[in-house]
C-alpha cells in the first residue's frame, strides 16, 4: 500500500509539470492573439467640437461617400451628462468600416467641460468596444473635438485593454485655445503635454490647419493649431501638420472642405488616390512644413 501511494503522488507530480507549463502558454497565446490579431471591423470615430451636435459631420459623409462609391453605414452616438448613452442608426453587416459619430449633450466650450467630454467619450468607447467587439479604430475630431480626443487618448484609452488606435485627425483644433502666442501656454496646452507620455506610442497624427488669411481660419488661430507639436512630437509614431488653404476655409466649413477631404481619404481611409490628388496633398502638407501658415 506504501508503494503504491508513492505512485500516485508521482502521477500528480507528473500531471502539474505538464499541465502548468501548458496553461502558461495558451495564456501567453492567447494574449498574443489578442494583441497581435487585427479584427475585419475598422470604425472610424468622429467627434464634433463644441456647440456640434451629432448631425455635424452629415456633409463630410455625404462628400465621402459620393467620392468614394462606398456607402460606408453611420452609427450616431450621443452621451448624456448622467453617462447615458443613447443609438441613432446602425453599422450595416459587412461594412468594416463604418463611421462612428460620439456627441454629447453638453457640448459647451471651455476647460472643465471639454475634460468633461473626454470622460463621457470614454463610456461610449467602452460600450462600444464591448457591443461590436472591434480591435482597432481610427479618428478624427473637429475643433475642439480633436481635444476631446487627444484628452480621451492620455487619461482614459489605457483602461480599454487589447484595443489600438491606428490614425488619428484633427482638423482645427486649437491646442493652445484662443492663445495666438508661440510662448505662452494655456491650461489646456499645458495638460494635454503633462499627460503626453502616455499617448500610444505607434499611433500617427494628423494634425490639419486651414487659413483664411495665412494666420487664422476665422476661429482658430493657425498658431494654437500648430501648438500641437508639443504634444505629439516624440510621443507618437509620426506627426505631421497640413496647411489647408484657399476657398472654405473657414473654421466651419473646414470638415467638408474638398481639399480635407482628400486628405481624409487618403491619410485617415487609407485609400489609394489618383497621383493628382496625392500631388494636393503632398502640397498641403508642404505648405506646413515651410510655415505659411503662421505667415503675417
Amino acid at each position: 500500500m506504501g508503494h503504491k501511494w508513492w505512485y500516485w503522488v508521482l502521477g500528480v507530480l507528473v500531471i502539474l509539470a505538464i499541465f502548468v507549463p501548458s496553461t502558461a502558454w495558451m495564456r501567453q497565446r492567447t494574449t498574443h492573439y489578442r494583441t497581435q490579431y487585427k479584427t475585419a471591423l475598422n470604425p472610424t470615430i468622429m467627434v464634433p467640437g463644441s456647440s456640434a451636435s451629432q448631425d455635424r459631420f452629415d456633409a463630410l459623409i455625404k462628400e465621402l461617400r459620393k467620392e468614394t462609391k462606398v456607402r460606408h453605414s453611420v452609427l450616431k452616438v450621443q452621451v448624456e451628462t448622467n453617462g447615458h448613452v443613447t443609438y441613432t442608426g446602425s453599422i450595416r453587416q459587412g461594412d468594416n468600416h463604418p463611421f462612428i459619430v460620439i456627441a454629447f449633450d453638453n457640448n459647451q466650450d471651455g476647460v472643465t467641460n471639454i475634460n468633461k467630454q473626454a470622460k463621457w467619450l470614454n463610456i461610449a468607447f467602452k460600450e462600444l468596444v464591448k457591443t461590436y467587439h472591434f480591435n482597432h479604430f481610427s479618428a478624427m475630431g473637429h475643433s475642439n473635438g480633436g481635444l476631446i480626443l487627444s484628452l480621451f487618448l492620455e487619461k482614459y484609452f489605457g483602461e480599454t485593454q487589447h484595443v489600438s488606435i491606428d490614425r488619428l485627425m484633427t482638423i482645427a483644433t486649437p491646442y493652445n485655445m484662443e492663445s495666438d502666442s508661440t510662448t505662452q501656454q494655456t491650461t489646456m496646452l499645458k495638460e494635454l503635454i503633462a499627460g503626453r507620455q502616455k499617448l500610444p506610442k505607434k499611433l500617427t497624427v494628423y494634425s490639419v490647419a486651414g487659413t483664411e488669411n495665412y494666420s487664422s481660419d476665422g476661429t482658430v488661430p493657425a498658431n494654437s493649431v500648430n501648438q500641437g507639436k508639443y504634444v505629439f512630437q516624440n510621443q507618437v509614431a509620426h506627426y505631421t501638420q497640413i496647411t489647408v488653404t484657399g476657398d472654405e476655409t473657414s473654421h466651419s466649413d473646414l470638415p467638408q472642405n474638398k481639399q480635407i477631404v482628400l486628405l481624409i481619404r487618403q491619410y485617415l481611409l487609407q485609400e489609394n488616390l489618383p497621383a493628382d490628388q496625392r500631388q494636393q496633398n503632398q502640397q498641403a502638407k508642404r505648405r506646413a512644413l515651410n510655415g505659411e501658415a503662421t505667415q503675417p
